[in-house]
């Protein structure tokens, strides 16, 4: 089993920055695929983007340009950057991981609550 444990979230003003961390623990037996998804309330879990073992990434439209999502494989961190944040940015956001390259992918932390305002 692995666990997953966000950490780094709060209150952030609009343009501001933030930094999301997650890592990972338990029996990881190789390189994991990890992602980022967020639920704002009132709508569906949606992907935000994610990151495979050899640091190639893709991104949700609503955020490329302006998330970066990086990784350190010796940590089994992975971490989220946001920059420019708006207030449609304002959501529980979800680390997800696992060995199978399909979305979403078994293992899911518990969340960490974003909120943009001013």
């Amino acid at each position: 089993q692995v666990q997953l444990v966000e950490s780094g979230g709060g209150l952030v003003q609009p343009g501001g920055s933030l930094r999301l961390s997650c890592a990972a623990s338990g029996t990881i037996r190789s390189i994991l695929y990890m992602a980022w998804y967020r639920q704002a309330p009132g709508k569906e879990r949606e992907f935000v983007g994610r990151i495979a073992g050899g640091g190639m990434t893709n991104y949700a439209d609503s955020v490329k340009g302006r998330f970066t999502i990086s990784r350190d494989n010796t940590k089994n961190t992975v971490y989220l950057q946001m920059n420019s944040v708006k207030s449609e940015d304002t959501a529980v956001y979800y680390c997800n991981a696992g060995y199978r390259s399909g979305l979403p992918y078994d293992y899911w932390g518990q969340g960490t609550q974003v909120t943009v305002s001013s």
